[in-house]
C-alpha cells in the first residue's frame, strides 16, 4: 500500500500524506495516463436530468452569477449557449456520480489510500470554452482529474476570502493569482481546504472541458457536537445511560426574590451535568453511524427475493459487493453499514472487513475461509434484501 504512485507524482502515499495532505498543493501531470474521462458529455446530461440524480447547472451573464439546481430536461441545455461567449458562461456540475457508475467506485477506489470515512463523492463537471464556477475556496481537500479537453487553474495564498453578496455561490469578490497551470487529459492537481482556486475550462474545436473532483468530506465541529449531542439524548432515552436521582435541596435557603433562580440551583444542576460522560466507544459509534448514514437523497431498492440457500450458493461461488450507494466502515468489533452496526468477532469480522475495505468478497474469498456460519448469512441476506449489497453478475 506505500509503494510509489504516478497517482502522486510518484510519492509513496506516506510522503503524500506527510509533505501535502492539508497542507500544500501538488500538480501532477499525467497521474492517469491515457485517461479521458468516464462518460460522455451526453451521458452527464443524461444523469441531471433524472430524480435521484443532485446536479447543477452554474450560470455567468452579464457580470452576473446564477445557480440553478436539476433535475434538468432537454429543453434547459437547448437554451445554453453552445458557442464561446464572453457575456455567458455556464457549467454543469452533477454530484455522487459514483453512486450511479461503476467505473466511478473503480476510478475512487485508487484514492484508497484516504480513509473510507472521508471519502464524499466524485462530481463530474462539463463547460464549454471559458465555463467554471468563478474564484472560490472549498473547506474540504480535493483531487481535480481532468477528463476531456483542458482547464486552467489558477491558485492564489491569498487571506482575503471575502463572498460576493447575494451570489447564489461563495465566489470570491477579489482573487489574486499566484500560480496557474494548465491541466489536459490525465493530469490532476490536489488543493488542501481553505486555498483559494479558479477553474476555467478551456475547449480545443469541438472537445468541451470535463473535469472530475475527487472531494473528502470534513464536517464542521458545530455539525459534529450537534450530531454528537443527539446522539447521547437517543442513549439517555433507551436507557444506555443510566442518569440517576431527581433533584434534592435540603438545604435550600430563604430567597428574597421567589421569582429568582438562584445561584444555589445554578449551582447544583451544573455539578449534576458533569456526570454525564462518554467514552471512546461511545465516540467510535457514534462516527461509525454519522459517517456511513446516506445522504438523504439516497434511496436503496431491495433485490428480488431468493431463499437463503440458493443464496449461499450464488455468493461462494460469485461473490458479493456493496450497492454503488452503500459505504460501509469498521471500528474494532463494531461494523457500520448505511447508519447501522452490528457486532461481530472471529472469522465472521475478518470477512466484514475484506468487505469494508474492498467494497466486495469475491469467490476465492469465501473459499479461504471455507464456511460461511449461519449468523453472518443472515446478516449478509438482510443487507442483499435491501438493496445495500448485491451478487457479483460477473
Amino acid at each position: 500500500m506505500n509503494k510509489p504512485l504516478a497517482l502522486l507524482n510518484n510519492l509513496t502515499p506516506s510522503q503524500f500524506l506527510a509533505e501535502y495532505w492539508q497542507k500544500k498543493p501538488l500538480l501532477i501531470k499525467n497521474a492517469i495516463p491515457n485517461f479521458k474521462g468516464l462518460l460522455s458529455a451526453e451521458e452527464l446530461a443524461g444523469l441531471a436530468c433524472e430524480d435521484e440524480v443532485q446536479s447543477r447547472i452554474v450560470e455567468y451573464i452579464k457580470g452576473k452569477w446564477d445557480a440553478r439546481q436539476g433535475p434538468f430536461a432537454d429543453d434547459d441545455f437547448a437554451k445554453l449557449p453552445d458557442q464561446p461567449c464572453q457575456e455567458h458562461h455556464w457549467t454543469l456540475l452533477v454530484q455522487s456520480v459514483n453512486h450511479h457508475l461503476p467505473a466511478a467506485a473503480e476510478l475512487l477506489a485508487q484514492f484508497n489510500f484516504i480513509p473510507h470515512a472521508r471519502l464524499d463523492d466524485l462530481m463530474v463537471s462539463y463547460a464549454p470554452d471559458g465555463g467554471g464556477v468563478g474564484p472560490h475556496f472549498d473547506s474540504y481537500d480535493v483531487f481535480l482529474l481532468q477528463g476531456q479537453g483542458k482547464r486552467l487553474w489558477r491558485i492564489s495564498e491569498q487571506s482575503d476570502l471575502t463572498l460576493i453578496e447575494g451570489a447564489p455561490l461563495r465566489i470570491l469578490k477579489h482573487f489574486d493569482t499566484a500560480q496557474e497551470w494548465l491541466l489536459e487529459a490525465g493530469d490532476m492537481l490536489y488543493l488542501p481546504p481553505h486555498l483559494a482556486h479558479w477553474g476555467i475550462a478551456v475547449s480545443e474545436g469541438a472537445i468541451d472541458c470535463m473535469t472530475y473532483s475527487i472531494g473528502f468530506r470534513a464536517p464542521k465541529n458545530q455539525e459534529l457536537a450537534t450530531e454528537f449531542l443527539g446522539f447521547m439524548q437517543d442513549k439517555l432515552n433507551q436507557d444506555q445511560l443510566v442518569f440517576d436521582g431527581i433533584y434534592q435541596d435540603a438545604d435550600l435557603s430563604l430567597q428574597i426574590h421567589p421569582g429568582e433562580i438562584s445561584q444555589q440551583m445554578i449551582n447544583t444542576v451544573s455539578e449534576n451535568l458533569k456526570k454525564i460522560t462518554w467514552s471512546e466507544a461511545m465516540v467510535a459509534e457514534f462516527l461509525g453511524r454519522y459517517l456511513s448514514d446516506p445522504k438523504p437523497d439516497v434511496v436503496f431498492n431491495g433485490n428480488k427475493k431468493i431463499s437463503t440457500t440458493t443464496f449461499s450458493k450464488k455468493i461462494t461461488a460469485m461473490g458479493l459487493e456493496l450497492d454503488l450507494k452503500s459505504l460501509m466502515l469498521f471500528s474494532g468489533a463494531n461494523f457500520f453499514i448505511n447508519g447501522e452496526m452490528i457486532n461481530l468477532t472471529g472469522e465472521s469480522a475478518a470477512v466484514l472487513k475484506i468487505l469494508a475495505d474492498h467494497r466486495r468478497i469475491t469467490a476465492k474469498d469465501f473459499k479461504i475461509y471455507k464456511t460461511i456460519n449461519t449468523a453472518l448469512l443472515e446478516l449478509l441476506y438482510d443487507w442483499y434484501s435491501a438493496g445495500y449489497l448485491h451478487i457479483i453478475s460477473s
